[in-house]
């Protein structure tokens, strides 16, 4: 339970039991004690904050000693319940899952979406922008939620087109149009 009525206020609730690694078997022991000697900095400190903990040390106490966060102390601690001594490598940073977020048939619709005018949606100009896009992509289908222009972006490179407005792309009814763009575009 905890008090603070030193401030004016008084705060009543239960806090969480410390986090302690359960009991090491003697080839947990060992996996642990041979981690000391790695000149992997990430084994190393994984394994001084496992031993600390087997001693009974709090997460905060080890933090102290180590120089680390007490939160780098329970994520290790949480990852030693979950993987044994296996979290003592350090695993991938990459995130679970870098699909793209457009697949390859979303992307042909954007690349014909583009090839129209923005004005045939209602848009005040005949150029695109990235942002324009995104919310035509979303609004006709082609994406199941709103996406930023990052993503639009990345989706039009991975077709092997660079985004310059899509200028070139815009045609128009008009028959002198190409000797007209080709002057105002060079």
């Amino acid at each position: 339970m905890i008090l603070c009525e030193s401030r004016g206020y008084r705060i009543i609730g239960r806090m969480m039991p410390p986090t302690f690694v359960r009991p090491l078997g003697d080839p947990e022991r060992q996996a642990i004690r041979a981690g000391l000697r790695s000149p992997d900095a990430f084994t190393l400190r994984r394994s001084q904050i496992l031993l600390a903990s087997a001693d009974g040390r709090l997460p905060s106490q080890i933090a102290v000693g180590l120089g680390c966060s007490s939160q780098t102390v329970r994520n290790a601690i949480r990852a030693f319940h979950v993987a044994g001594t296996d979290c003592l490598l350090e695993g991938s940073h990459r995130p679970i899952s870098a699909r793209p977020e457009l697949d390859d048939v979303a992307c042909e619709r954007l690349r014909a979406l583009l090839h129209r005018s923005p004005r045939d949606f209602g848009k005040p100009t005949s150029l695109w922008t990235l942002a324009s896009a995104a919310g035509v992509a979303f609004a006709q289908g082609i994406t199941e939620r709103p996406m930023s222009d990052e993503s639009i972006r990345r989706a039009l490179v991975r077709m092997g087109i660079g985004w310059k407005r899509a200028k070139r792309w815009i045609t128009s009814p008009d028959p002198a149009y190409l000797r007209k763009k080709g002057r105002a575009t060079g």
